[in-house]
């Protein structure tokens, strides 16, 4: 049957057929909704199996959708840096060894010296390095933690509101963090950070309640694991946890099982940091912007200052020519700019149907509770405002209270006189929101990364070790980095490295003589990738000797010397 109009039986267009399906299925809904009511109450009661149903649906879904959208590529310098930190811990080592050419394989986020390792703290690269270990493929690793994040927002809803609502929470956090969201299909992380904020939050009102040892060991794993994938927002973590425990008398027992894994975890990064950097209180981050500085390319695009369209020494000019006083305010006045302006971003963590119920739950609560939610969603999102760039993963750790506060609004919207009716509307509207999502990409074809999909293709249907020249044009866009390597460059099969003209590539081709040499740019649309051909050294110049005659001697020298 064809889809256009007057062209079938019926008469009915695309949208036609959409109108009619919606119809058919809001009719259903609200014919089946008591039914399903009461089995989903019955269902939310047992906490195994609805932890187990939640944390299949996502993995079954997006499995469902690899003929359209197959495993990611990984494509940005951060992913290649999450990616680094796992291949370095398969290698049972926290650092690598700096390597003797290190120079042609500098790379974005990535140190050469004193050691060769990722600027990126361990969090990330342990999910990576599990997904490798467990299925031979990182990208298991997202899944499994996108699929705990899914089962562990319902445990730690179950603190909070009644097991129907966590239930609903649950399922939101399929709809909007599960097989269509960003963190499921890349490797910058985010679902690990989320997890470890579902054991905080969810393990704080328990523990208030009853101090029990497994409480604060499932608080202590929460803060743990977000000290090693997110040092800088733990702060913020520790700050809200310790306001929302303060009224209470602590017991020994769970405080000190907490506070022991707290330590493991801080152990672990200051090891980390002495492997990479040579002492333990400097971070891999920081020993990066000393030896190569902040890009600047990335501070300006995710600063929306009025001075945002200058270059960066433009800028820098300009700023440095302020007194102190004008450097203060313009400070103060970029902080409030990009706290507005990224307010657009936290529609990342909200169905649109679900700021209806953001609203119910700002209007309609004042306990201390909710005093206290909206406390530590504020601290993030004043914390993270000091830091230039801006991505979903930084607040990772508080996505579980958005999913908090969109299920007690609609618990307060079924509250209202008509108001089930109104809960449940919004609650359909969002799977609706999701069925449609979901069944566009089950039909459209995607390749992530297709420029890198291409030239990986080819290089590994080329049999014996290569070595991959990379030569930038004088347009090349930084970011757009391909020189990237595993943990033990010299036992890789393909070695990436920059171009640094005849002479110096000669002399990397010597040291790895027994490899076929290629030659990549990656500019060109599609790259091109050649065998590479030696370049004729240019002869060094030598200095032209000029025949200058000596300066005659004035006489009265001559006299003198009679």
């Amino acid at each position: 049957m064809s889809f256009q109009p007057f062209r079938n039986p019926i008469g009915f267009g695309a949208v036609d057929f959409i109108e009619i399906a919606l119809a058919l299925l809001l009719v259903a809904f609200i014919l089946l909704r008591p039914w399903l009511e009461t089995q989903a109450r019955h269902f939310a009661e047992r906490t195994l199996f609805c932890m187990l149903a939640l944390a299949a649906l996502p993995v079954v879904l997006r499995l469902a959708l690899l003929p359209y959208h197959p495993v990611p590529v990984p494509n940005i310098y951060d992913e290649f840096g999450h990616l680094l930190v796992a291949d370095t811990l398969r290698h049972l080592r926290l650092a690598n060894p700096m390597h003797p050419m290190h120079r042609f394989f500098e790379t974005i986020f990535v140190l050469q010296e004193p050691a060769y390792s990722s600027i990126y703290p361990l969090g990330q690269g342990i999910v990576l390095a599990f997904g490798e270990l467990l299925f031979g493929l990182p990208w298991a690793g997202v899944v499994l933690t996108t699929s705990a994040f899914c089962a562990l927002s319902y445990w730690m809803l179950r603190a909070w509101v009644k097991p129907f609502w966590a239930l609903a929470g649950g399922l939101l956090a399929v709809m909007e963090f599960g097989p269509l969201n960003t963190w499921m299909n890349s490797y910058w992380g985010g679902s690990f950070a989320a997890c470890a904020g579902c054991l905080v939050f969810g393990a704080l009102p328990r523990l208030k309640d009853s101090w029990r040892i497994r409480d604060g060991v499932l608080l202590g794993i929460g803060l743990g694991f977000h000290i090693l994938t997110r040092p800088f927002e733990s702060v913020f973590l520790l700050v809200s946890a310790a306001v929302f425990l303060r009224p209470t008398k602590p017991k020994w027992s769970p405080a000190l099982a907490a506070a022991a894994l707290v330590l493991a975890a801080l152990g672990l990064t200051l090891l980390q940091n002495w492997r990479v950097t040579g002492r333990a209180t400097e971070l891999p981050y920081q020993l990066s912007q000393y030896q190569y500085g902040v890009p600047a390319a990335l501070t300006f695009q995710s600063d929306p200052t009025p001075h945002r369209d200058l270059t960066p020494q433009q800028a820098m000019e300009y700023k440095s020519q302020l007194s102190f006083r004008n450097r203060s305010t313009e400070t103060l006045t970029s902080y409030l700019q990009r706290l507005t302006y990224r307010a657009r971003f936290y529609r990342f963590f909200f169905l649109a149907p679900l700021y209806v119920a953001f609203a119910a739950y700002l209007l309609a609560y004042r306990s201390p509770h909710w005093l206290w939610v909206l406390f530590t969603l504020t601290l993030f999102a004043l914390g993270i405002n000091f830091f230039p760039a801006f991505q979903y993963h930084y607040i990772a750790a508080v996505t579980c209270l958005f999913l908090l506060v969109s299920v007690t609004g609609l618990q307060r919207i079924a509250q209202w006189p008509g108001g089930r009716e109104a809960a449940a509307l919004l609650f359909f509207l969002c799977v609706i929101n999701f069925g449609l999502l979901y069944g566009q990409s089950a039909v459209s074809n995607q390749v992530n990364a297709e420029r890198r999909t291409l030239v990986n293709k080819t290089l590994q249907n080329t049999p014996g070790q290569l070595l991959v020249f990379v030569r930038y044009s004088p347009q090349h866009i930084f970011q757009d980095e391909w020189v990237y390597n595993e943990a033990d460059i010299d036992a890789s099969r393909i070695v990436w490295a920059r171009d640094r003209g005849p002479a110096d590539n000669e002399e990397l081709r010597r040291y790895y003589p027994k490899r076929a040499a290629w030659l990549l740019d990656p500019d060109v649309q599609p790259p091109k990738l050649v065998p590479y051909q030696p370049e004729p050294i240019p002869a060094p110049q030598l200095p032209v000797k000029q025949n200058v005659k000596p300066p005659k001697q004035p006489a009265i020298q001559l006299e003198q010397v009679r």
